[in-house]
């Protein structure tokens, strides 16, 4: 047995194409395109290839980029005050601040200030609240793409039972909301999970987010299970995930380490940019994006 390979590069290249679809009917409809604000402080060479890939998305969408490249030695206040402009301009429908920020500058402060509404990152605490309470809001981008990865391959997961290892407030906690949301029982493990290998023998699904390359092994894993590998860790033999890829032995489909969930996050920024101008706009969109 052989597990199927979910391909996010190809699932991905289809969401950013029906986004496409949708800008061109904002612009058409609501007089402007869909605007996203990405602030980068700092010169982080890994944040700066993100927000440079993320631009490039932005424009072959159809949508307006706006970069805000600030030097390290801005300050928070400084920072807010540009938040606080970006929430008012009309042409702009997402804000995204790169994190991490310079040591200097309180991170909660500042996403805490940004609009939930222009939220596309899914990291203030009103979306947080939104999400856990089954309102409206928007999720952040990975667990989305993780989702959707999700029910391109098992359909409906009513009923499933899914293990998340990792708790962190970007990936592990929202996507055990979505996925009790989906109707499944859900369990989040982490460091402190007593027997985490027999814990995740029982799973139907399986959400790994830790950072420890190729933890899960496969004798952690049911027959038959789908996997998702949102780790991305740099060793001497190149990127790994936090499943060993041996896995695909015993499950029964799983995403790459590249490839998988990485491709994902950005496609699912870009429909999260188009959701929030079509509301602000009174544009009708695609529910199913």
């Amino acid at each position: 047995m052989t597990a199927t390979t979910i391909d996010g590069k190809a699932f991905a290249a289809g969401l950013r194409a029906r986004v496409a679809e949708g800008a061109a009917k904002v612009l058409a409809e609501g007089g402007r395109k869909p605007g996203l604000a990405v602030v980068l402080v700092g010169d982080d060479p890994a944040s700066s290839v993100y927000v440079r890939s993320k631009g490039k998305a932005t424009v072959a969408a159809g949508m307006e980029s706006f970069e805000h490249r600030l030097p390290e030695t801005t300050s928070g206040a400084e920072l807010v005050a540009l938040v606080d402009r970006l929430n008012a301009d009309p042409a702009v429908d997402g804000i995204l601040v790169q994190l991490p920020l310079p040591s200097h500058i309180d991170e909660r402060a500042v996403i805490t200030r940004i609009d939930p509404d222009k939220d596309v990152d899914g990291f203030h605490p009103v979306n947080a609240g939104r999400l856990a309470t089954g309102l409206e809001g928007f999720v952040p981008c990975t667990p989305l793409g993780c989702l959707m990865l999700l029910r391109d391959v098992l359909g409906d997961l009513s009923g499933k039972d899914a293990v998340v290892i990792g708790r962190s407030n970007i990936v592990g906690k929202p996507m055990a909301q979505l996925l009790i949301r989906e109707s499944c029982t859900v369990t989040v493990a982490h460091s402190r999970t007593h027997d985490l290998p027999g814990v995740v023998r029982r799973a139907d699904i399986v959400v790994a987010a830790v950072g420890r390359a190729k933890m899960v092994q496969p004798d952690w894993i049911k027959p038959g299970a789908t996997l998702i590998d949102v780790g991305i860790n740099r060793t001497k033999a190149g990127l790994v995930g936090d499943i060993d890829p041996a896995c695909a032995s015993v499950a029964g489909a799983m995403t790459p380490v590249p490839g998988g969930v990485g491709p994902m996050t950005i496609a699912c920024l870009l429909r999260n940019t188009l959701v929030s101008a079509c509301r602000r706009l009174g544009v009708a969109y695609d529910r199913a994006l």
